[in-house]
């Protein structure tokens, strides 16, 4: 990791190296990412069109140096654009970036190095709860985006509570966890709103706490117990984290 940096808010630094990484490399890890790949996906898939399809819009993904969105983004036929707090927030997604399928630049979270509106699509993912100028990164967001901005963050109302009581089981399983912030959804509701933005979807991954699922590391019992407590309405109750789309609202 460099030692410094021009901008104040570098937490994607280490969510794009290798160390980071690791922890979605396991089975419980590549089916965490299965799942949000899905997720955005879908609520990409219903953007109002205006004549233009979905494939070939452009996509700014802030933070998004650990490739997590950027490899299906592409994959799915979107113009991507990834802004990193450094030249070594490029490591993960080179692939992209050498055979020209994604532009990566180096910026400022909380200033962003683009015009107003400049894309169809903004995403912000494992950045909104390590980032201490949140507010001022949502209104980064939201200035940038022409329809959409989707972001992901822990909830408040979620067994995130519990998760202290596996605080070494989680220590000794992920090595890196680092800490972080949990939100209120009307905390990041209001937010968007002071920008012209409100909730199109929202949608909450997991009921279990992520570390349960690691120590399982098993997908088929993980998947199981998911589907079970989305079926009854439990994952939508207090299920974390929540990926909401945010849809910029009509003048």
């Amino acid at each position: 990791m460099p030692d410094e940096t021009p901008f104040s808010e570098t937490a994607d630094i280490e969510t794009s190296s290798d160390d980071y990484a690791s922890r979605f490399s396991g089975t419980a890890g590549k089916w965490f990412l299965q799942v949000q790949e899905r997720i955005v996906l879908s609520m990409l898939s219903d953007l109002p069109s205006g004549g233009t399809p979905n494939v070939g819009r452009s996509v700014l993904d802030v933070g998004g140096g650990h490739g997590q969105l950027a490899h299906p983004l592409c994959k799915a036929g979107y113009r991507v654009t990834v802004v990193g707090s450094d030249e070594s927030c490029r490591k993960q997604i080179s692939g992209l970036v050498n055979s020209g399928l994604c532009e990566f630049r180096i910026g400022n979270m909380v200033k962003l190095p683009f015009e107003d509106r400049s894309f169809d699509v903004v995403v912000c993912f494992r950045l909104l709860p390590h980032c201490a100028q949140w507010q001022g990164l949502i209104g980064e967001l939201c200035r940038v985006a022409r329809q959409s901005v989707v972001v992901d963050y822990p909830a408040v109302w979620s067994c995130n509570a519990i998760e202290p009581l596996f605080a070494g089981a989680k220590k000794k399983i992920e090595k890196n966890t680092r800490k972080w912030t949990a939100f209120r959804h009307a905390e990041i509701r209001n937010e968007f709103a002071r920008h012209g933005f409100s909730p199109d979807r929202r949608k909450a991954q997991f009921f279990l706490p992520m570390v349960l699922h690691r120590m399982m590391n098993t997908r088929a019992p993980s998947a199981g117990l998911e589907a079970i407590f989305r079926a009854i309405g439990l994952t939508a109750l207090l299920g974390s984290p929540v990926i909401v789309d945010m849809r910029r609202k009509p003048l």
